[in-house]
């Protein structure tokens, strides 16, 4: 018989919330492993579990999604579990807290401000943001972003305060104009050496206009690149598994050869 009673199924959100308090709870008392977390032990996996929830997202695996939001959820419940131990604060504050954020700063929903449309909303927000205290539009930015998602939520904040294109064909533009600049850096002569920072500087300039456009024509660039990344992962696995049928390595085959599996790859 175990040693603890387990918590029942429940059948509503207020107490499943409560079972989960409940085995964290138990768990952090109780529990070897658990006992032992900090939340800088816990940092780098909440970090993994946000970036299966992704992948789960990206599969359309609703089953996946379902548990990895699980997990993330518990790492949320353990990290105010921890915060609680130090009295610095519990997961009734950090509830109370998110809610009063979003309260405030729906001022269209739970006050007398009108909006026309979500650009209305985003636009508020950020001044909302500014009046809370922050010094600076970008500074809700976390620094330790992966540089892609960075650039695409630097341009939504810019655009929250009306820093923007008045249309896409001029976001093009400057995408055109990028390119012609990263290229020139490449047209020299065989004397000269290419300046290799200079060229990766005009290279992320040609990465942050594309990612501007992206923005004018609501195409998520974090999205878009993982999915090609996963697309080219099953064409090449499928190229792999083929060349070990015909008894090749791939190192040993030619390009024409691959090229051939390739694109029935992208057939299927």
């Amino acid at each position: 018989m175990p040693n603890n009673p387990i918590p029942a199924v429940a059948n509503n959100p207020a107490d499943a919330f409560n079972r989960l308090l409940t085995v964290l709870n138990t768990l952090r008392t109780q529990c070897p492993w658990d006992k032992k977390q900090t939340m800088e032990t816990l940092r780098h996996l909440t970090i993994e579990e946000t970036y299966e929830l992704s992948d789960a997202i990206l599969e359309g695996d609703m089953n996946e999604i379902k548990k990895e939001l699980g997990d993330v959820m518990m790492h949320l419940v353990f990290y105010s579990r921890i915060a609680s131990e130090t009295n610095d604060f519990n997961i009734v504050d950090v509830l109370n807290g998110v809610c009063d954020k979003l309260v405030n700063r729906h001022p269209h929903i739970y006050g007398d401000i009108e909006v026309h449309n979500e650009e209305d909303v985003k636009r508020n927000w950020e001044q909302i943001k500014l009046k809370e205290g922050n010094k600076s539009v970008l500074a809700g930015v976390p620094s330790s972003l992966p540089a892609l998602v960075k650039a695409s939520r630097i341009q939504e904040k810019a655009r929250g305060v009306g820093f923007d294109w008045e249309d896409k064909n001029q976001v093009w533009e400057k995408v055109e104009e990028e390119l012609q600049e990263f290229k020139a850096e490449f047209n020299v002569t065989d004397n000269t050496a290419i300046d290799v920072e200079k060229a990766e500087s005009e290279f992320g300039d040609v990465l942050f206009s594309l990612i501007n456009y992206a923005r004018f024509i609501n195409i998520n660039p974090e999205n878009a690149l993982e999915k090609t990344n996963k697309k080219f992962i099953k064409r090449f696995q499928y190229l792999e598994n083929k060349a070990k049928e015909s008894g090749k390595a791939l190192a040993e085959m030619t390009l024409a050869e691959m090229d051939i599996y390739w694109n029935e790859a992208k057939k299927l």
